[in-house]
Parts: C-alpha cells; structure tokens; sequence
C-alpha cells in the first residue's frame, strides 16, 4: 500500500509539472471542430485530438510551419515544419522524416476523430518558436511516402499554436 502511494504521489508530481496548451481548430468555413492538447514530453510532444463534424475516414495531420490560419484554404500557414537540414516528407520513407510528420486521424461514422498521438521529430518548445506553427489536417490520408503531402489533399482544419 505505501508503495502504491509512493507511485501515485511520484505520477501527480510529473504530470502537474508536464506543460500542457489546448488550441481550438477551425473548417475552412471558420466553424469550431475540434481541438489539439499539446502536452511537453522530455523527447518530443504528445496530442491529444478531438474533432467533430468532418468527413468520415482517415484524414492527414501535420505540424505547419506557422500559426496563421487566416485564410480560408490554410496555406497562410505555410509548409510543413522541417526540423532543419534537408528532411524528406514520409514517416515511411527512408530518407528521413520532416519534424512535421504525424500519423493520420480516423474520423467515424458520426463525424468524431479522437487520437492521441507522439512525436519524437520536435518538441513543444520549438512548434512555439517566434512565428508558432498550426496543425492541419487535410481531405484525404497521407500515404506516408507521397512528395511533398502524401497525398493528403486539401487542407480542411487549422488550430494555432502560438
């Protein structure tokens, strides 16, 4: 029992001090659908995704390059985030992955997306350098391999991460 208690007091003690921010995402069309909880890892950053209202099936998610989600088609939020040097698009791919990279999210039947997601290609410090970064999610899938997006086509969800 003192040892349970021990493990409890240690685990309230580190995710009390864990950096959390919650940012809102938005459709092309400016409506509420969803949002994105960034929490600091010590080798990278874990999501937390929930969406509402999208298309069913999988749908690409990316770390953009800036937190500008002012227009409509979400290009204000430029490309992917790199991580420096010259990365290649794809988790797949064996060239190397973009700091931008992430699995995709799978939207059911009701139009709700939940995942939670890590990556070890950046950290919650550097997505919120001087020009923040967003994260998109795009139509359709990303094939993980596919130059520049895998394929993932339009962007139709954008949340700020300043």
């Amino acid at each position: 029992m003192i040892r349970l208690a021990a493990a409890l007091a240690l685990f309230v003690a580190t995710t009390a001090h864990a950096q959390a921010v919650t940012i809102p995402m938005k459709s092309n069309a400016g409506a509420f659908v969803g949002q994105v909880t960034f929490t600091a890892a010590p080798k990278g950053v874990l999501l937390r995704v929930e969406t509402q209202g999208l298309a069913p099936g999988w749908h690409g998610l990316h770390f953009h390059e800036k937190a500008d989600c002012s227009k409509s088609d979400f290009t204000s939020a430029g490309g992917h985030v790199h991580g420096g040097g010259d990365r290649i698009h794809g988790l797949l791919n064996p060239a190397a992955n973009e700091a931008g990279d992430l699995p995709n999210l799978f939207v059911g039947a009701d139009g709700i997306g939940k995942a939670e997601v890590f990556s070890a290609l950046t950290t919650l410090a550097a997505l919120r350098d001087a020009d923040g970064s967003s994260v998109v999610i795009h139509a359709n899938p990303d094939d993980h391999t596919t130059q520049p997006i895998g394929g993932a086509g339009p962007r139709i969800a954008c949340g700020e991460l300043k």
